[in-house]
């Protein structure tokens, strides 16, 4: 069913476009008690769309939270390690443009739902699977990427059409908390399954317990149909005008015939285009570091004498249980840090948003260099200063993804989303997992095989993580140089 983009309604009565009708014509209750306070009814919106998010970075992250485990299971190498990631990441990303043209076309709750439903069964029958069916594994991962893509190219623009631009930020502030707080409850829940039960394999039948209780307040809470508020909209709100589909025939266009004029204009936005590079580069590092870190931080102690190999049934999950509460505390600090610095600093300097972006991409590039330099030596030291790496990358995400919805008109939102998951997954986090392997492979193939080169060569391989996110902060700073033009331009 198509979600409908005309004005057809006064905007006083907005509120009839959400939720549907009983069986006998009235509402029901709980819809009419969401209608009388709006903003109750956003917030539970929010709530509902939150929770999903968390599910969605819990099952994306349970595979590199017992890695060592699968490596082992599976008697896999480096590179092909490395597969698993990036096989759910070009699935994700090859997904997202199709379900930013759905979400731009039909009903987002019914994508949603679906997409909850889908990878949740899939993550399930994926913990049955045997040591002799790597490649069953490898595609099940793909089809859990492909759900994932429908629920994080669609929910952000539900929440756009539900705030304005003052609210918008401190709300997707929030959304965007539960991917750090999801990423790591998924390598804690991992870690802290295997552990408990004694077979990694039940880390995978957590989540879709979770997913199920997701879909049921999805489909009890969220609306049906939620208006998509374009600028024309914003303004005739303003106004208290009312005109219809047929008086603004610009309005109500089908996605179907302005897809590709919407996507060339896009390709012509520098900040839309510079912004999204420099999110690739931060995709790129944290891709690799999701991927990699706690198995490079277990490599770190072997060579140090901290901890035995992993020779016995099951490995030393103590680093994914760390690595996770950083990856959430940090992240949690540094998304709440990157808001309210934008919030301040947008007061006093338009092109604030872009330079807090590029300043956190060269300090956290800098912290993620000195943490591999001192891993050979100083496990703590490590520690705080991938802390520190993770906590400026993370001041980037809800940033990064208010630029896009202010210089970007709101009717072509969904599919710049969907553009920007798939070029900074091609070129970041789809990729940098697999290469970060091949490359480790090829070091150690190159040297007698030692614990000490199978340090050293994801030592090497990570350093290519830290000049890729100088990169990074120099696309940030190039999007300062557009901003101003281009978000006077989204609002005309």
């Amino acid at each position: 069913e198509h979600e409908d983009t005309g004005l057809l309604v006064q905007p006083l009565l907005e509120g009839q476009n959400y939720g549907a009708a009983a069986a006998d014509g009235t509402q029901c209750s709980s819809v009419s008690v969401s209608r009388n306070n709006p903003a109750k009814r956003n917030f539970l919106v929010v709530a509902v769309l939150c929770f999903g998010n968390l599910i969605n970075f819990i099952d994306w992250f349970i595979v590199p939270g017992i890695l060592l485990d699968i490596q082992k299971y599976f008697r896999l190498s480096d590179g092909k390690t490395g597969l698993l990631q990036t096989v759910f990441t070009l699935c994700y990303m090859l997904a997202a443009p199709i379900f930013g043209y759905l979400g731009d076309s039909y009903n987002r709750k019914i994508i949603l739902g679906a997409g909850i439903f889908f990878w949740s069964g899939v993550t399930l029958g994926s913990s049955f699977i045997t040591e002799s069916h790597y490649r069953i594994f490898v595609l099940s991962r793909g089809l859990v990427g492909i759900g994932s893509a429908s629920y994080s190219t669609i929910a952000p623009t539900i929440i756009a059409d539900l705030f304005e631009e003052g609210k918008r930020t401190t709300v997707l502030s929030i959304f965007y908390i539960f991917i750090p707080v999801g990423s790591g409850c998924g390598y804690m829940l991992a870690a802290g399954m295997a552990k408990s039960t004694g077979d990694w394999r039940w880390a995978f039948r957590v989540t879709p317990c979770m997913g199920g209780l997701a879909l049921l307040l999805l489909i009890l809470l969220v609306p049906h149909r939620i208006q998509r508020k374009t600028a024309a909209h914003r303004a005739l709100s303003i106004s208290g005008t009312i005109q219809s589909a047929d008086e603004k025939p610009d309005v109500h266009r089908t996605a179907k015939t302005t897809w590709c004029q919407d996507v060339g204009s896009l390709v012509k936005n520098c900040s839309f285009v510079c912004s999204s590079l420099g999110l690739t580069a931060m995709a790129f590092v944290t891709g690799a570091l999701g991927m990699w870190m706690p198995l490079f931080l277990h490599r770190a102690q072997v060579v140090q004498g901290i901890v035995p190999p992993c020779l016995q049934e099951l490995c030393n999950s103590s680093n994914s249980l760390i690595f996770g509460g950083i990856t959430i505390g940090t992240g949690i600090l540094g998304i709440i840090a990157g808001a309210e610095a934008s919030r301040r600093l947008r007061k006093i300097n338009n092109k604030a948003d872009p330079l807090i972006c590029a300043t956190s991409m060269f300090i956290s590039a800098l912290c993620l260099y000195i943490a591999l330099m001192v891993a050979q030596t100083n496990i703590l030291s490590t520690f705080i200063f991938i802390a520190f790496g993770e906590l400026f990358l993370s001041v980037n995400w809800a940033v990064v993804t208010d630029i896009l919805l202010y210089v970007v008109t709101p009717r072509r939102q969904s599919t710049a989303i969907a553009l920007q998951i798939l070029l900074s997954h091609l070129l970041g986090d789809a990729g940098s997992p697999y290469l970060i392997g091949v490359i480790s492979n090829a070091i150690q193939a190159k040297n007698i095989p030692s614990l000490w080169w199978s340090f050293r060569s994801m030592q090497y391989s990570f350093v290519i993580c830290a000049f890729v996110g100088v990169f990074g902060g120099g696309f940030f700073l190039l999007t300062s140089f557009y901003i101003e033009e281009d978000r006077k331009e989204a609002q005309r």
